[in-house]
């Protein structure tokens, strides 16, 4: 059993994949819209381009808040979390992440 989640955590472990390529997904159509490169972001968050390249990998679940505080300033845009209700949650209209435009 998983300390704090119950069960196998299976559930958990496929919501946070679904919460990860959400974030990905915005990040590198952020990064499109911008046009800027992998290793132009990884100079601008002043980290190495491996980190940039598991930000993007939408199955790769590790993520801290100072990242994506970091990854807000350096695009210019809001982070934004949002938890929706339980019934909007299992009708698949739960949206855990927005990055909105200024």
């Amino acid at each position: 059993m998983k300390k704090h989640m119950g069960g196998d955590g299976s559930q958990e472990e496929a919501a946070a994949i679904e919460v990860k390529r959400a974030i990905a997904w915005q990040i590198d159509q952020a990064m499109k819209a911008r046009k800027i490169s992998k290793s132009q972001m990884a100079q601008r968050m002043h980290t190495s381009r491996i980190v940039v390249d598991r930000l993007l990998d939408g199955n790769n679940t590790s993520i801290t808040l100072a990242t994506l505080a970091r990854v807000s300033v350096v695009l210019g845009v809001p982070f934004r979390f949002e938890l929706g209700s339980g019934a909007a949650m299992r009708r698949g209209s739960f949206c855990a992440v927005q990055a909105h435009e200024p």
